[in-house]
């Protein structure tokens, strides 16, 4: 399994001179590479392929006058980020045809020396190595100094150097590990995320919400009037983007380290961990978008994920649509639905419910289920279509003028 570790950098002024330097330059690499392939489309040329684009925008560059500085970087961050555009351009190719599952990806953009996170790769053709002494050798940039809290488990096999928003500087190695499974144990687990409780577990454990961004708010609020207050172009305006910027890395960070700690500990002690799939983006556009955002169900989910791989244990998400919180854990009777504001309720059966703690039990019990067939295949239900009131689309709405995969014109 591939893994990142991220460790903070110290470079001195004149090494941030040199980073800057190789920021720029692979940024312009990168633009012009995107332009030159927008100019071939739009004069109807063929696409260009990676090696030509690597040979015209990077090789016959360095030869004229307008581009002979890209010389002063290594080639490798070049390179990469070119690697990076046909990445870009791929991931688009596949997501207009079908190939690629999830949310359609846009074309890639020009970046720009004012996006809040610049960023350079090395990779082991550019001999990048860490000293005996702790530092980080880089070539045409020297020995950083890093902070190590932890040590490498393996040698890695690319670095890359990152300065976010707030200014600081980060270097992101991937080392590729195998870590032995963690010791059975008999308890399996179910979660039920929420607002109320950031997680509670079918044993009946419930985890406060920490509401990070909540209770940041008001600070977040000072920094941004003191900023709205500030000449544009001025000096004293750039130190105030950099606080409000450092003053979201402070949420951003606390948040990750609760997820870390809390997903650490659930899949140290449980051999099975299941999840209720959350439609994540269609809360985000609710009025609970602000609080759902700061939850971060979805880094918690993947953090469970890829430990639970990595330390030998079961993770299985749970279908959205499975009625959780109205099915009775008891009996198996599905009620109504249930407005926010109920968090217990009454069973026909004489069974009372906590909402959470219910929705917990139900979801566990669907994780232990077993649904596939003796082919291992996925067994579930034909699609089904929806009827006509269930339908999304505003009755005023014009209508397709042309079929969609075989699906004839109303």
């Amino acid at each position: 399994m591939q893994l990142r570790y991220n460790f903070r950098v110290e470079p001195t002024p004149s090494q941030q001179q040199l980073l800057a330097r190789a920021f720029g330059c692979a940024r312009v690499v990168f633009n012009d590479g995107l332009r030159a392939r927008q100019a071939a489309r739009e004069a109807g040329l063929p696409y260009i392929p990676d090696g030509e684009l690597s040979k015209q925008v990077i090789t016959c560059a360095k030869g004229t006058p307008e581009r002979a500085w890209l010389s002063e970087v290594s080639a490798v961050v070049l390179q990469q980020a070119l690697a990076d555009l046909n990445v870009a351009y791929r991931n688009f190719f596949a997501a207009i045809s079908g190939r690629r599952k999830g949310r359609k990806v846009a074309p890639p953009r020009f970046r720009s020396r004012k996006d809040n996170r610049q960023a350079i790769r090395f990779t082991a053709n550019a001999r990048f190595r860490v000293l005996d002494n702790g530092r980080l050798r880089l070539p045409k940039i020297g020995d950083l100094r890093v902070r190590w809290s932890r040590e490498l488990p393996a040698p890695p096999s690319s670095a890359t150097i990152i300065r976010d928003a707030a200014g600081r500087y980060f270097a992101s190695f991937v080392v590729r590990a195998s870590d032995a499974p963690l010791p059975l144990v008999e308890p399996r687990v179910d979660i039920d995320l929420g607002l109320t409780h950031f997680a509670v577990l079918s044993d009946g454990t419930k985890v406060a919400a920490p509401r990070f961004l909540r209770q940041a708010a008001r600070r977040l609020r000072t920094l941004q009037k003191a900023l709205s207050r500030k000449a544009k172009g001025s000096n004293r305006r750039r130190k105030a983007v950099v606080a409000v910027a450092r003053a979201h890395a402070r949420v951003a960070d606390t948040r990750r380290d609760f997820h870390h700690k809390l997903s650490t500990t659930i899949v140290r002690d449980n051999q099975a961990v299941y999840v209720e799939d959350l439609a994540v983006a269609g809360l985000a556009r609710t009025r609970l978008a602000k609080s759902a955002h700061d939850a971060g169900w979805a880094r918690f989910t993947a953090m469970l994920e890829y430990k639970a791989a990595r330390h030998g244990r079961a993770f299985a998400q749970v279908d959205r649509w499975f009625p959780s919180t109205r099915r009775c854990s008891a009996c198996g009777a599905v009620g109504e639905k249930l407005p926010l504001n109920v968090r217990s309720w009454t069973c026909p059966c004489g069974v009372v419910h906590d909402r959470d703690v219910n929705a917990a039990r139900n979801v566990l019990a669907a994780g232990r289920a077993d649904n596939s067939n003796d082919r291992g295949a996925r067994v579930r239900p034909a699609p089904v279509s929806a009827a006509r009131r269930e339908a999304v689309t505003h009755p005023d709405a014009a209508r397709a003028t042309r079929s969609v995969e075989g699906i004839p014109v109303l």
